[in-house]
C-alpha cells in the first residue's frame, strides 16, 4: 500500500493558517489507523525484545502511535514513516528499561494476560537461550540483531531505522553474531 502523504502535508500547512475542519482531520486519524492495522502486532513482537512484559511492550508500541500521530505532519516521505515508528518503539523500550518501569501506566496489569502463542513460543528452551543471549549483547549489537534477523529488515532498512550508517550496521551485525557464538557455543 503506498500512503500518498503529499495531502496531508497540505493538510497540515493549512493548519498552520486556519483550523483543520473534521473531515481533514479524520483523513489524518484514518492514515495513524490503516498504519496501526498494518504495523502493531510487528511492533508488539519488536518490542517484547527489549521488555519482559507483554502489557509494557504494548503500551510503548500505543505511545508510538500516539507520538507519530503528533508529528506526522513533519514526515515528507512515506517510505520514512514505518522506519520512524520502529525507531519510537525501540526507543521507548530503552526508556522503559532504563528506568525500571513495569509499564507506562507505573503500574502491574491488575488481571496477568494468560500466556498467548508468542509466549508459548519464547518458552521454547532454544529461544529462551537465545533470547538471554541477546539480552547480554551491547545495545547497538542487540538493536542491529533484531532488526536484521528477527524483524528481517535489510541492511538499509535497519541503518535508516537505528540512525546510522550502513558499514555500522555491518560492523554491529558481525560483531553481534561474534559474541552470540561464543555466549551460546554448541547449545542451540
Amino acid at each position: 500500500m503506498v500512503l500518498d502523504l503529499s495531502a496531508h502535508r497540505r493538510i497540515y500547512r493549512s493548519a498552520v493558517e486556519t483550523p483543520l475542519d473534521r473531515v481533514e482531520e479524520a483523513e489524518l486519524h484514518s492514515l495513524v489507523g490503516r498504519l496501526f492495522a498494518e504495523e502493531a502486532t510487528n511492533l508488539v513482537r519488536l518490542a517484547r525484545f527489549f521488555v519482559d512484559d507483554r502489557t509494557a511492550a504494548e503500551d510503548l508500541v500505543q505511545e508510538a502511535f500516539i507520538r507519530l500521530s503528533r508529528s506526522i505532519h513533519r514526515i515528507r516521505n512515506e517510505d520514512k514513516i514505518k522506519p520512524y515508528l520502529r525507531s519510537i518503539v525501540l526507543n521507548l523500550a530503552r526508556d522503559h528499561n532504563r528506568r525500571g518501569l513495569m509499564s507506562l501506566r507505573h503500574r502491574p496489569p491488575a488481571d496477568p494476560d494468560p500466556p498467548g502463542l508468542d509466549d508459548q513460543a519464547v518458552l521454547d528452551d532454544d529461544r529462551r537461550l537465545v533470547i538471554a543471549a541477546l539480552r547480554e549483547l551491547a545495545p547497538g549489537q542487540r538493536n542491529v540483531l533484531v532488526l536484521r534477523y528477527y524483524m528481517e529488515l535489510s541492511v538499509a532498512e535497519t541503518a535508516e531505522t537505528l540512525g546510522i550508517s550502513a558499514n555500522t550496521v555491518k560492523t554491529q551485525q558481525r560483531r553481534g553474531l561474534a559474541a552470540l557464538e561464543q555466549r551460546l557455543g554448541g547449545r542451540v
